[in-house]
């Protein structure tokens, strides 16, 4: 017979038992009815499960569970299942004592008590009695009640005496395990990330920086004992009131409005600011404000972090156990200092009060100035400072916040408005931008556990480009032209329009020549590439994989890009195109992120599906020797041509849009203009100049990926609509699947039920198309795909001025 749960506690006896699970109708039959004293020694292996809760790492050991019934009866015997199945360990009390007893010496993460029969014993009463010890704090106590007979009554009563919720009696087996898991999932490690505040608040209790948090009308929500400590305040005397934020009449007024617009808008706020001390003195201080998103992504709290500008400001006999104790730690640092070879403490230098506001701002940066290896960035930051030294404070303090933005990794990102003001804009950035937030739930995500797709046996013979059925034939015709409908191709092939317009495409820029491949080689490397897209998805399909093929096809036929690029370059861009989003799941990367999906954790959460994709494709390749395109290559132009296909793979991330764009702005644009400028032309030795500079091909190969790759927008108007319809459902499926999961919603606007099309559209034409296609256009002359993008900006812009929602107007 299978038991109940690997460990069971039932009062005063421990009985053991484990097996494997069994089905559902055998579940059916599950009791805990075990004799004293039966045993099997196969017990729980103790397990950690990782939780992220912000920038924190937590690890979630096996839970504990205790069920407190008098008697074994159905619904007890259902729960020890579900135990089981869990995977949680389990013990079983009989009465309140023995209840008490086993949570003292177990400190079980979750109790369920048996609320239906008051003859054997108050179950308010024992939880009252639980809550009384102090360990109880972070458990979650559920009531397991009658099924009402008439009418509902309310729960305040079970409330009142700590339980968390109510559990209706239900003795089906996968009732009880559904309950487990969601209580898992919710109320229980919502518990263990307050638990884990207790270190945070810990970490905050002996920082040594005065640390203020208020909320969002400024009142003082949490101050530490060095914040008090500074401005002479006793231990809880800032708390005990509404007490708002201590200010000086010595700040400015514009000072203020400016540190109320940075938070508003949700920026981070740096600066000298004056705080008032409790006799009534100013104090000036060196000021770092962080605003802090909460509920409705809206500020909620401001977290200040405040640091005398000079320590003789310190000079109260109350806060010489901090100074002592900042000493201590600094002379703590200048032995790691010794030890590490001179390697830079950063808390030393930056966390502790110095002589000066110069010496604080940089009394670091002399180690910094002595590095012999120096980037150009370096240098510019070490120019800046340099010339705070002997600046003016309002100069210096704005060269402090041109330093703030240099030092940020987003320099060719612009920076966008507050999410209210734009939010589809925010959301798309979040969603295409972002590597995900930290995983705030323990789901994961499994991708990618099929096993790869192989040639199916049908087409194991592909038929050759001249024996093409008329009808597909007939529909690729006018290939070459921009307005080709990659839909009608996708109806006459069958969902398999990428073998079929690869076949002419590739024929017609002599890839088989380059390669020194058979046809039959490639035939059946493109039946095999296409086999590994994902039909199911919307969007990210092998129509998607031909469309972006099309695309760059036509780019490639451009007289300034061939006049930039080698035949190696066009063979590596259409091989780019064809495998680009090969296996894609459908999810964006901070969804596969926020998931701790395999690949996330592969690939360490950098460019997760781009990596995949080049990585999968040369696998896919180079596995089999009937679709093996590469394998009559030399080895050099090979290892030349992998390159240059990844490159182009990995730019379709859109982290680096930005600094893709500009990079090529700067560096391809703007000097042709120039020598545009001075009288020069196409055919000019400056012009191939800069054409032929190895870097700057690099640059176009990367700017014709990117622009085939998002290029719907400027699609005609019918196209246009369909791949918005087409990607909107992706985005509205994941949505879904976040919800589902309790993962975090990267993108909320695209919610089914409310999204606008219309304004998705308009924001992501805004943001990301038009300065990118502008200065393609620039390069490679594309009017039509300009007067395109033109008429379906126009077309959604019309639409949302009516209030609507949807891909097309409602019919007349």
């Amino acid at each position: 017979m299978m038991g109940c749960a690997s460990s069971i506690h039932i009062s005063d006896r421990v009985v053991y038992h484990s097996g494997k699970e069994s089905d559902d109708s055998h579940a059916a039959q599950l009791n805990c009815n075990l004799q004293p004293g039966q045993i099997k020694p196969n017990a729980y292996k103790k397990s950690l499960t990782e939780l992220q809760f912000g920038p924190m790492k937590l690890y979630e050991e096996q839970l504990q569970v205790l069920l407190v019934f008098a008697k074994d009866d159905a619904q007890s015997n259902a729960f020890c299942w579900a135990c089981e199945r869990s995977g949680f360990r389990c013990n079983m009390a009989r009465t309140p004592e023995s209840a008490l007893e086993s949570f003292l010496e177990k400190n079980h993460d979750l109790i369920l008590i048996d609320h239906r029969h008051s003859r054997y014993f108050d179950a308010e009463a024992l939880c009252r009695s639980i809550r009384a010890i102090s360990s109880s704090l972070n458990t979650v106590i559920v009531a397991v009640v009658k099924r009402p007979d008439r009418e509902e009554s309310t729960v305040m009563p079970l409330i009142s005496a700590g339980f968390n919720r109510r559990y209706i009696e239900n003795a089906n087996h996968m009732t009880c395990y559904n309950e487990l898991i969601q209580l898992h999932h919710g109320e229980i490690r919502a518990q263990i990330k307050l638990r884990a505040c207790n270190a945070v608040f810990t970490a905050l209790e002996q920082s040594q920086e005065a640390i203020e948090i208020s909320n969002e009308d400024q009142l003082i929500q949490y101050v530490n004992p060095a914040y008090e400590c500074i401005l002479g305040f006793q231990h809880g005397e800032l708390l005990k009131e509404n007490t708002e934020v201590p200010k000086s009449d010595k700040n400015k007024a514009d000072l203020l409005e400016n540190i109320n617009a940075c938070i508003r808008k949700g920026k981070e706020w740096q600066g000298v600011y004056y705080a008032k001390k409790k006799n009534g003195d100013s104090l000036q201080q060196n000021v770092r404000i962080t605003p802090v998103v909460g509920q409705g992504g809206k500020v909620r709290h401001c977290v200040s972090v405040n640091r005398p500008l000079n320590d003789n400001n310190r000079g109260e006999k109350s806060c010489e156990r901090v100074q002592a104790e900042s000493q201590t730690d600094i002379q703590q640092s200048i032995k790691h200092k010794d030890r590490r070879k001179g390697s830079l403490d950063v808390r030393s230098t930056t966390s502790r009060g110095s002589d000066g506001s110069s010496q604080r701002r940089y009394s670091s940066m002399a180690r910094i100035h002595s590095m012999t290896i120096e980037a150009p960035i370096t240098k510019v930051i070490n120019i800046i400072n340099a010339a705070q030294e002997s600046s003016p404070m309002p100069v210096a303090e704005a060269l402090d916040r041109v330093l703030e933005i240099l030092r940020t990794t987003e320099l060719y990102s612009p920076q966008l408005g507050t999410k209210e003001e734009d939010p589809h804009t925010s959301d798309l950035v979040g969603g295409l931008m972002t590597d995900g937030l930290r995983r705030s739930s323990g789901n994961e995500y499994i991708f990618a556990t099929k096993p790869l797709h192989h040639i199916p046996g049908h087409l194991t013979t592909p038929l050759s480009l001249s024996d093409i059925p008329a009808c597909i034939a007939q529909t690729m015709e006018k290939e070459d032209s921009w307005d080709f409908d990659i839909f009608n191709l996708e109806s006459a092939t069958m969902k398999r329009p990428l073998t079929y317009l690869g076949l002419k495409i590739f024929s017609r820029f002599g890839v088989c020549e380059f390669l020194n491949c058979p046809e039959a080689t490639l035939r059946s490397w493109l039946q095999v590439i296409e086999t590994n897209y994902h039909s199911s998805n919307s969007y990210h399909n092998s129509t998607h994989a031909a469309d972006v093929l099309h695309a760059t096809a036509y780019f490639l036929c451009k007289e300034r890009v061939k006049q930039s690029l080698d035949p190696i370059d066009e063979v590596a861009s259409l091989i780019a195109a064809t495998v680009h989003d090969v296996d894609h799941p459908g999810r964006t990367n901070s969804f596969l992120c926020n998931a701790g999906s395999e690949l996330a954790i592969l690939y360490n959460d950098t460019a997760v599906l781009e990596s995949h994709h080049a990585a999968l494709a040369f696998q896919i390749t180079t596995r089999d020797e009937k679709c093996n395109i590469f394998k009559n290559m030399e080895r050099n132009e090979y290892r030349t041509l992998r390159q240059a296909v990844i490159d182009m793979v990995l730019a379709t991330e859109m982290t680096k849009h930005f600094e893709h764009v500009n990079k090529f702005v700067n560096s391809i644009n703007k000097p042709l203009a120039a020598l545009e400028e001075n009288g020069g032309n196409g055919d000019d030795e400056s012009v191939k100049g800069i054409l032929m500079v190895p870097e700057n091909r690099i640059l176009v190969k990367r700017m014709l990926i990117k622009c085939a790759d998002i290029s719907n927008p400027c699609r005609p108007l019918e196209l246009c609509i369909e791949w918005a319809g087409r990607i909107s459902e992706e985005y509205f499926a994941q949505t879904d699947e976040e919800k589902q999961q309790g993962l975090p919603v990267v993108m909320p606007v695209f919610d089914r039920n409310t999204c606008s099309v219309p304004k998705s559209q308009i924001s992501f034409i805004d943001y990301f198309i038009t300065d990118m296609f502008d200065a393609w256009d620039a390069f490679a002359d594309l009017p039509n795909l300009m007067q395109h993008l033109d008429n379906n900006f126009k077309y959604w812009k019309s639409l949302d001025e009516q209030k609507l929602r949807s891909l097309r107007p409602p019919p007349e």
